[in-house]
């Protein structure tokens, strides 16, 4: 995660502290310890022959051969394990100061893959070259075509060492993702046919159908997405995170942010002062998991206590960087579904 100055200086930055400012969104074959640690029951089988792929910045990456050193954001590397894909080496939240798994590894083995920077701004060059790289992938949180985790000042030597992928997870729907995360495991040689695969498609399509009935049947149900810091309460707008706008899109009714809040901050969120956290009224509340972010059980401030969903225990997780993965795309929709279904009108 970025440090203040650079929170300050970039809308980059002030992503990257999601957990902090609460923006919303803001190879190997699998052996058979897969079932037994968590892993898609598929098998990567390497294709024979030239690989091509062309990414959401509309590159068109090229190699003799599928890539067999592939190097990945934490949780794009946890997409692909689900698929049966496995890299050699990851950047971003990984593992946690007890040394367990982030939430955004997903259930990907930490032990076996090689960290390159567990934080933000921090990727070993040195580190990355010994992995003889074929390929780098990693999500964009903007139009430009912006490697999330990819630190600035060393983006460039990056470069040099092996072609890049880019998935775009910038104002568009979840569902667009998903399938582009589909589309590069198949092309590395996933089996999109395996029964734990398309049986995770029809769950999440199940998930999202009772999200929309659920929604339908308490248009008067609002709900607040936050995520919270020592100093500060952020409320993510609906816009551009792909979760959110998805859940709109099912009928979820949202409490936006004011739009000179939104207008600071490139449009994701809004901050408030924890005196100033019942600002706006909601009836269930989605807090921020990732490990950068103080989790509800751990907020002390008798402002946040006094919130009428937090009284009524109404608040939930809420996957702010979603592992685009269908199989890990399920609970997050299944559980905003059973909070609208079970939730009492509050605000």
């Amino acid at each position: 995660m970025p440090n203040a100055t650079t929170a300050r200086l970039s809308r980059r930055g002030l992503l990257a502290a999601g957990g902090a400012l609460g923006l919303g969104a803001v190879l190997t074959a699998c052996g058979d310890d897969d079932a037994k640690d968590g892993g898609a029951d598929t098998k990567g089988a390497v294709k024979s022959g030239p690989w091509s792929f062309k990414d959401d910045r509309g590159t068109t990456v090229k190699l003799d051969e599928a890539p067999k050193n592939i190097v990945a954001f934490t949780g794009v590397a946890a997409a692909l394990y689900d698929y049966g894909i496995e890299v050699k080496g990851v950047f971003g939240p990984t593992t946690t100061k007890d040394g367990k798994a982030d939430v955004q590894a997903g259930d990907m083995d930490v032990s076996k893959v090689t960290v390159l920077g567990n934080v933000w701004d921090q990727f070993n060059v040195e580190k990355y070259a010994a992995l003889a790289p074929d390929v780098l992938i990693s999500t964009m949180f903007d139009d430009a075509g912006t490697l999330w985790y990819v630190p600035e000042a060393s983006k460039d030597k990056i470069a040099k060492l092996a072609p890049s992928v880019g998935i775009s997870v910038f104002d568009r729907q979840l569902t667009a993702p998903l399938q582009r995360m589909w589309e590069l495991a198949e092309s590395l040689g996933a089996d999109m046919t395996a029964a734990k695969v398309t049986e995770a498609k029809k769950r999440f399509e199940a998930a999202s159908e009772r999200l929309r009935k659920a929604a339908k049947a308490k248009p008067e149900i609002k709900v607040l997405v936050g995520s919270a810091s020592p100093e500060l309460f952020y409320v993510s707008g609906s816009n551009l995170s792909i979760d959110l706008e998805y859940f709109k899109a099912l009928g979820v009714n949202f409490v936006e942010p004011t739009e000179a809040a939104k207008k600071a901050t490139g449009g994701w969120f809004e901050s408030l002062s924890w005196e100033n956290v019942d600002k706006h009224k909601a009836d269930v509340i989605m807090m921020d998991d990732r490990s950068s972010a103080i989790q509800p059980a751990d907020i002390t401030e008798a402002t946040w206590k006094q919130l009428p969903a937090v009284k009524a225990g109404q608040v939930i997780a809420r996957s702010t960087e979603p592992i685009l993965s269908y199989d890990k795309c399920v609970a997050p929709v299944e559980a905003l579904a059973e909070a609208i279904e079970k939730a009492r009108k509050v605000s």
